[in-house]
């Protein structure tokens, strides 16, 4: 029987909006190029650099990647207010998991500064019972640790929980810890596949 399920963040309960969140600010598609081969192309946008090192670390990695467009990559990544959007079924799938007596977390290696900058758009973490950030945490999905701390912290059982994320490797390592595990591609795939582990 379920009585936890464990939300990724990224694509799962927000997602992300790179390309007109960039645009935005008008630059050349050369320097948009630059950009993108500076951050999201580099090894520090990684799950695991956004995981271990401070924000202001990355940023200055990402200046250390291309040099050339230092303002440009300050002025966009210094505040991060309107990369992430809105997925209007959030926080009502979570308040009705609630209501419907399941405890529910999340498990998620976003950075600091989406957490900080984008208040709204992650709102619906008012309402889960808690959860690992990587962040704070110093460790990042998949590495064992990450799982390991949450069913210590929540004393979990793991064939009681059930995890949805976007990636497959990170479902792999929480499977190997015996959680049920859901590869999230959009929500009504999920709540059926939910429906079928006794999740109403």
């Amino acid at each position: 029987m379920i009585k936890t399920v464990i939300f990724d963040i990224g694509n799962v309960l927000a997602g992300f909006e790179w390309k007109a969140y960039f645009e935005k600010f008008g630059y050349s598609k050369e320097v948009l190029a630059r950009i993108a081969k500076a951050t999201v192309e580099s090894k520090a946008w990684s799950e695991y650099d956004r995981g271990m090192l401070t924000d202001e670390e990355v940023l200055n990695q990402f200046v250390r990647n291309d040099p050339g467009i230092e303002k440009e990559l300050r002025e966009s990544l210094e505040n991060i207010d309107g990369m992430l959007v809105k997925f209007d079924y959030a926080i009502p799938w979570v308040k009705e998991l609630k209501r419907k007596g399941y405890q529910v977390l999340v498990l998620s290696n976003f950075a600091h500064r989406a957490h900080h900058d984008c208040k709204d758009v992650l709102g619906f973490l008012d309402y889960v019972d808690g959860g690992i950030l990587s962040y704070q945490e110093k460790t990042i999905k998949p590495e064992p640790e990450i799982y390991r701390r949450l069913l210590e912290r929540y004393r979990l059982v793991p064939e009681e929980c059930v995890f949805l994320d976007d990636l497959e490797s990170n479902l792999a390592a929480a499977a190997e810890f015996g959680i049920k595990t859901i590869h999230f591609t959009d929500k009504d795939s999920a709540e059926a596949e939910l429906k079928a582990l006794g999740v109403e």
